[in-house]
């Protein structure tokens, strides 16, 4: 087997600093967690916000924290930090060697959708965005590492894509047709945020970030890792 992960972002429209933040990170017992983190409104401050949000959480993974001990912890050093008056929403995927396991964490309204050999999961539970209130836990979905499975996590941009023009995106059948071709991640996470910007005219209302992490057949021979990132120079 083996795992790939794809992320595809854009700011809101005319707004050049998006609110989003991702980050990737080599867990200490093996596999991969990819954090993403949306702050509360748009531009500089949000960056600022998903960016301490994001780093703090990657620190504590990085040094073998289990995935739903640091998303708790994030909350709190967030709350504290910011005296309960900012929010942001903390995805957290992994992929575990130590367990073989893909482990979701959720604080994010926005739910997370799963293929297993074709089966779209639409994992759902009710989850609430991490800073403003005393307490908040994430939702732990946690499910067998094996081939063929797509996991798709999204901010709210992509959630609420086409709304004020009385449409909607619908995510499984995006993820449903990727799976049946066994498409790559990248393609994928590419095709989402087409669609999601296409439903907003153009003109995306809100952040949209996509991430897709895939566990798929081998392609490759060799025992290589590879990162590859597009990043658009203004």
């Amino acid at each position: 087997m083996e795992l790939q992960v794809a992320v595809a972002k854009v700011s809101k429209y005319a707004v050049s600093e998006s609110g989003d933040t991702l980050e990737i990170v080599e867990r200490p017992h093996g596999g991969l967690s990819v954090v993403l983190a949306d702050g509360q409104g748009s531009g500089r401050a949000a960056k600022d916000l998903s960016n301490l949000v994001a780093k703090k959480a990657v620190s504590l993974l990085a040094d073998g924290v289990r995935d739903g001990a640091v998303a708790r912890a994030v909350h709190d050093f967030l709350y504290h930090y910011r005296h309960g008056q900012v929010s942001a929403t903390l995805n957290i995927v992994s992929a575990d060697l130590s367990t073989r396991t893909i482990v979701i964490s959720r604080n994010n309204p926005s739910p997370a959708l799963v293929s297993v050999n074709g089966e779209v999961l639409v994992l759902a539970e009710t989850a609430t965005s991490i800073g403003m209130h005393r307490r908040a836990k994430p939702t732990i979905a946690e499910l067998p590492l094996e081939a063929t499975t797509y996991v798709l996590v999204y901010t709210d941009g992509v959630d609420t894509a086409g709304r004020r023009y009385g449409r909607s995106i619908d995510l499984i059948a995006l993820l449903q047709a990727a799976a049946s071709r066994r498409a790559d991640p990248r393609t994928l996470a590419d095709e989402v945020l087409a669609r999601a910007i296409e439903l907003d005219e153009g003109r995306p209302n809100d952040d949209m970030s996509v991430v897709v992490l895939a566990v798929l057949p081998v392609r490759t021979r060799d025992e290589a890792r590879r990162l590859f990132v597009q990043f658009p120079l203004r």
